[in-house]
């Protein structure tokens, strides 16, 4: 999961489909592809808005997107298209690139829509942000099962 932070979107993003994959062996994780938090736990209200769906994020620390991970991951989803091409330019290879994903894709197929940045806004952006994280995390765990059960 990628945002240009890691301390809004990515962090929910992370909990939220680690919260739905409790029982799949899979390994969630987030990162930004800006320096700007690295270290620090998820925005108050990233936090708060996941823990009013009894989810769990506070422990999550920021870190930088590496190269690596486009090796260690099956696949990336990013927030917005800014942070797809952020991402994109750490790939060295087709393989790599292919990896990458928007992932509202997820939810609203071949519509690369962006999950909107809500650092600047208030509360409700969190809430609008988390209802769009949750759908599409939903059809990603249900992907998830499909293919962890070899019918896919």
């Amino acid at each position: 999961m990628v945002c240009l932070g890691n301390i809004c979107r990515s962090p929910l993003a992370e909990g939220i489909l680690s919260n739905k994959c409790k029982s799949l062996a899979v390994d969630v994780d987030s990162a930004g592809t800006a320096a700007y938090h690295i270290g620090k736990a998820p925005d108050p209200r990233s936090q708060n808005i996941a823990s009013i769906n009894r989810i769990e994020i506070k422990n999550q620390k920021a870190r930088a997107l590496k190269q690596s991970d486009l090796i260690e991951f099956d696949t990336i989803y990013v927030m917005d298209q800014s942070n797809y091409e952020n991402t994109l330019k750490l790939a060295v290879n087709d393989a790599q690139r292919g990896k990458v994903k928007m992932i509202l894709n997820a939810s609203k197929p071949g519509s690369n829509k962006d999950v909107p940045d809500p650092y600047y806004g208030g509360d409700d952006g969190f809430k609008q942000v988390f209802d769009l994280l949750n759908e599409a995390c939903e059809i990603i765990k249900n992907q998830l099962e499909l293919e962890l059960n070899g019918t896919r």
